[in-house]
């Protein structure tokens, strides 16, 4: 007997789908591929907030924000059983998910599948981000969030809510920052006043925001901004060595053997194009997005999509859309009615129209620079798993080559074990440059499963999901 729905992901989205679905009465599970609920906002949340495990100071470093996601997360497992954790879904097809686990293929059949798999750093391709000693800021909050680890005197480059969040939390938690370089373009500024009179409505975003930045500042660390140009420089060995930047026309340096990048977030959507789900670019957020209804339903009538998978809109927007769209499920599997539906949702609606007032601002003051984002040096690698350069996509697109499946064919760029999650998004924009097209006439990887490494053993050794 198939389930009713299967949801994918257990970050706050996927946290408050379950919730809401057990609410309804509806037969689900949820797969996630870590070994913990939570997302990367609420990650390693579980032992975070346990009282033993925990400590005040811990409680400042990861701060208000996060530790708001307990109470979802307790809620969540309350929900006995409901949850595979260390499952990697690599396959949605005629009903049926497929995902690896513990080095086994499973299948599990639904009726409808919700995707709230979250979100990906964007790509920063500068030259020398594939260095050793070069991470994402992501993965630097990891650290903190897991082992309690992180690297001292570090620079950060970038911007971004999250970008400055990382930062606080490393200074909090007694680390010395070496610099901050913010690469947020000068003219951006400007050009987020018009979107201000909104922002005006999530005030308590844009004041936490300011303090959060304000007590950067004060505490000593040299703070660069107007940076326009970032090269990783490397020795004899391939280490990191130090980092230039550019300001206006002058160009200096600083030495570190570790750097932290990051330039915003965009949806995680290789499992929904895989899945022949129809999207657009997004001139705002500058990514793919699916193309999904209010309720979350997309091109395929058993696919719903929902959180930062969908559109970046933060923790709690997720949360609201995960209960949202739950509620419509259960309407298209007759589980409830539309008139019941739309009661439940409309206070939901106007709570996600408040968190989504404010995200007009963030999106035009963090747009991410053109030079940042679409490299200009030849030898600056654009996709990491096969090393292909901007060289060798110029040279494929002179002979020819229009769009980004001519450069798997031409370059290999995409067909590493990453499947275009790190340049996807690289490639489309450069492409587009390259070949004077619209984002939209280049297009996008044809994404196809398994979307994840797969053995053939896993493959030829399927077992239905456990109970």
């Amino acid at each position: 007997m198939p389930y009713d729905l299967v949801i994918i992901g257990a970050g706050p989205a996927g946290m408050a789908a379950a919730i809401n679905a057990y609410k309804l009465g509806l037969r689900f599970k949820v797969l996630d591929e870590q070994p913990q609920a939570g997302g990367q906002i609420y990650r390693n949340i579980g032992n975070n907030c346990d009282p033993e495990k925990t400590t005040s100071q811990l409680r400042d470093i990861l701060g208000a924000d996060y530790y708001a996601g307990s109470d979802l997360y307790n809620d969540f497992i309350k929900l006995a059983n409901v949850c595979i954790t260390g499952a990697a879904v690599w396959q949605i097809e005629a009903g049926h998910v497929y995902y690896s686990r513990a080095g086994r293929g499973y299948s599990i059949k639904a009726q409808h599948v919700l995707i709230a798999n979250g979100a990906l750093e964007r790509p920063f391709p500068v030259p020398g981000w594939t260095l050793p000693g070069v991470m994402s800021a992501g993965s630097a909050q990891i650290l903190l969030k897991n082992p309690a680890l992180a690297v001292e005197y570090a620079v950060f480059a970038g911007s971004g809510p999250l970008f400055y969040l990382i930062i606080s939390q490393y200074l909090k938690a007694g680390f010395k920052v070496k610099a901050i370089l913010d690469t947020t373009p000068k003219i951006n500024y400007f050009k987020a006043l018009k979107e201000l009179p909104c922002a005006l409505k999530g005030i308590a975003y844009l004041l936490k925001g300011l303090k959060l930045i304000g007590e950067i500042k004060a505490s000593g660390t040299p703070f660069i901004k107007g940076v326009s140009m970032l090269e990783a420089h490397q020795d004899n060995q391939q280490q990191l060595t130090a980092i230039s930047y550019t300001v206006g026309n002058k160009t200096a340096s600083i030495d570190t053997k570790q750097l932290f990048l990051h330039q915003g977030v965009v949806p995680n959507t290789n499992l929904a194009m895989a899945s022949n789900c129809q999207h657009f670019w997004s001139k705002k957020q500058l990514c793919w997005q699916p193309q999904t209804d209010k309720w979350g339903l997309s091109s395929q009538a058993d696919i719903s999509i929902c959180g930062d998978g969908s559109a970046i809109a933060g923790a709690i927007a997720a949360r609201l859309q995960g209960a949202i769209s739950v509620q419509n499920i259960a309407v298209l599997l007759n589980k409830h009615s539309a008139a019941q539906r739309d009661l439940n949702t409309r206070g939901l609606f106007k709570q996600f129209r408040r968190e989504q007032a404010f995200r007009p601002f963030l999106d035009t003051l963090y747009r991410p620079s053109d030079t940042l984002r679409k490299p200009i040096h030849k030898e600056s690698i654009v996709c990491r798993c096969e090393e292909v350069k901007v060289s060798d996509i110029e040279q494929a697109i002179s002979h020819g080559c229009m769009g980004p499946n001519q450069l798997k064919s031409f370059t290999r760029a995409g067909m590493g074990s990453c499947q275009g999650r790190q340049c996807g998004l690289t490639i489309s924009e450069l492409t587009a440059n390259l070949t004077e097209q619209s984002v939209e006439e280049t297009g996008y990887y044809r994404i196809r499963a398994p979307i994840k490494p797969v053995t053939l053993a896993e493959l030829a050794c399927l077992h239905q999901s456990p109970d």
